[in-house]
């Protein structure tokens, strides 16, 4: 048997989740109503941002153990702001509230405002049928 090697670190997957979350913001911001696609790139906002916010704690472990407990404690701070704002967003998906998502998605976008993500990037729509899974996961 051969050794299967893992090159996907939770930082290495809040980044790309961080920069699909700006692109599918971008999108949503674009929509004039809300329709299908809309309710696809909400619930793949709050699917990325509940992975983001699993993905702290496994960051944070490796300080823990060589006892940087004041960073890792700093880091979830910085970081604290995904399980709310899923939560928040979620709440609002449900009772198909799109007043209230709007507002959501926009301070979303501003916590992710120092990542640049080119126009021509090569991510495709990674809230393809995410409502699916949404649907199947809440």
């Amino acid at each position: 048997m051969t050794q299967i090697i893992n090159n996907s670190t939770p930082g290495k997957e809040r980044t790309r989740l961080s920069k699909a979350i700006v692109i599918a913001i971008r999108e949503f911001m674009r929509q004039t109503k809300p329709d299908q696609q809309s309710k696809d790139i909400v619930a793949f906002v709050i699917l990325a941002l509940e992975q983001i916010s699993t993905g702290i704690d496994l960051s944070v472990a490796a300080w823990e153990k060589r006892g940087y407990w004041v960073k890792a404690d700093k880091y979830r701070m910085e970081w604290q702001w995904t399980a709310v704002t899923a939560d928040k967003l979620n709440s609002a998906l449900k009772k198909q509230n799109w007043r209230e998502i709007a507002p959501i998605m926009l301070d979303i976008i501003s916590q992710f405002s120092s990542i640049k993500v080119s126009n021509q990037h090569r991510m495709g729509k990674p809230w393809h049928n995410a409502y699916e899974g949404y649907i199947k996961s809440h």
